[in-house]
């Protein structure tokens, strides 16, 4: 019964796309999709003011069609993303649906980008199997092995062969999860306990006690982006910085957005990512100028998922000029390259994903201020979780 619901509903979103030819549209309509309430609403705010800044940089008009985006707020619920996806594909005839604050959102909503032909322009959500759920998937934002092999490589490197794996209990954990643990049994590592965190409103305490009576060298752990500044309050009250125990992990853990709070106990935490509020490039200096300016707050890695998703689609309606099918913007996305505040970037045009730097950072206080400082650059990596599935 529920299939033929969900068949009959496609059907639906497919035959009202149909009716409105988007090419013959004076005004592309990006639908974004977000978390503006509840436990991502960081995630939401921050591409939203991304996405604003994008728009106020290179106006409201391209190829010869105003640009109109309408918000709406999922609370990062998948069951919510699905209705108001559908609802701006039926009745907005949105010719983009884009943003997506976690997988399970971004999930929700690919048989309708399919079954509509409407680009999904993933600015946040890091899974890598996204972009296998529908060929009108591209993402803009990153996958957690990208920089959960690289930071095993480097932990090797620097002699930390004992951890234990803290990750939420989610798709992305379990991706960060294995492409670690792969990565560094390979390299002689050792992991000595693998605890996973309830996702809604984590209390870390009971599973920090865990890990400290493991006592690794290190711990590698993965929250989503905005829990971060509980994790590090509860490591450090628990008394794990004292016993010489290390945080390493994917760099939300230290969020640009959250890390000026978390206190000089941060300090030295070494994380791998793509994006820090302080990439020395002087596109990334002016980028956290202007989006300051604006917002009175700093830009962290999920702003840069919603900038670029932004020039994405400008660019990719440049090279239709204008035309709004979903299949010419596609393939005008596959390929793409372009210079990003986070450094170089393409879309791959095999696997409509991101290919980028990760960089090795540490946290470090620079004017009085915490930020994480990169010191190592790994160039134009592919998302792992795909490369070995070929």
């Amino acid at each position: 019964m529920l299939r033929r619901q969900f068949l009959l509903s496609a059907a639906v979103v497919a035959s009202a796309f149909a009716a409105y030819p988007a090419a013959a549209q004076e005004t592309v309509k990006i639908g974004l999709i977000l978390p503006m309430t509840g436990q991502q609403a960081s995630t939401g705010k921050q591409i939203d003011a991304a996405v604003k800044l994008y728009q106020a940089q290179h106006g409201t008009t391209v190829a010869g069609k105003k640009v109109e985006v309408i918000l709406k707020d999922d609370g990062a619920v998948p069951d919510n993303t699905k209705r108001i996806a559908q609802e701006l594909i039926v009745n907005d005839k949105v010719n983009f649906i884009a943003g997506f604050g976690v997988t399970p959102a971004a999930l929700a909503a690919a048989p309708l980008a399919t079954q509509a032909k409407v680009p999904e322009v993933v600015m946040a959500a890091g899974t890598s199997i996204i972009t296998e759920r529908s060929p009108y998937i591209v993402r803009t934002s990153f996958t957690l092995p990208q920089s959960s092999v690289i930071i095993a490589d480097w932990a090797l490197k620097n002699n930390i062969k004992k951890v234990v794996t803290l990750v939420s209990d989610y798709a992305p954990g379990a991706d960060a999860e294995k492409s670690f643990a792969e990565r560094i049994k390979a390299g002689g590592g050792e992991i000595v306990a693998a605890i996973r965190v309830p996702l809604a409103n984590p209390d870390f305490a009971p599973f920090l006690q865990r890990a400290a009576d493991a006592k690794p060298d290190a711990l590698f752990v993965f929250v989503p982006s905005g829990q971060g500044g509980t994790f590090m309050k509860q490591f450090v009250e628990r008394g794990l910085d004292k016993a010489g125990i290390k945080v390493i992990g994917p760099g939300d853990v230290t969020d640009d957005d959250l890390l000026p709070n978390m206190g000089d106990a941060v300090v030295g935490t070494v994380t791998a990512h793509m994006y820090s509020a302080s990439h020395p490039s002087q596109m990334n200096k002016d980028y956290v100028a202007a989006f300051e300016k604006a917002n009175n707050f700093r830009p962290n890695f999920m702003s840069v998922g919603g900038y670029d998703g932004m020039h994405l689609i400008y660019e990719a309606l440049k090279k239709t000029n204008g035309d709004t099918d979903g299949d010419k913007l596609i393939n005008a996305m596959k390929g793409m390259k372009w210079e990003s505040p986070r450094g170089p970037i393409s879309i791959d045009p095999e696997t409509r994903d991101i290919v980028q730097n990760i960089y090795i950072r540490k946290v470090e206080k620079v004017n009085g201020q915490l930020y994480n400082q990169e010191f190592a650059t790994f160039d134009a990596v592919k998302d792992p979780g795909k490369a070995d599935k070929k």
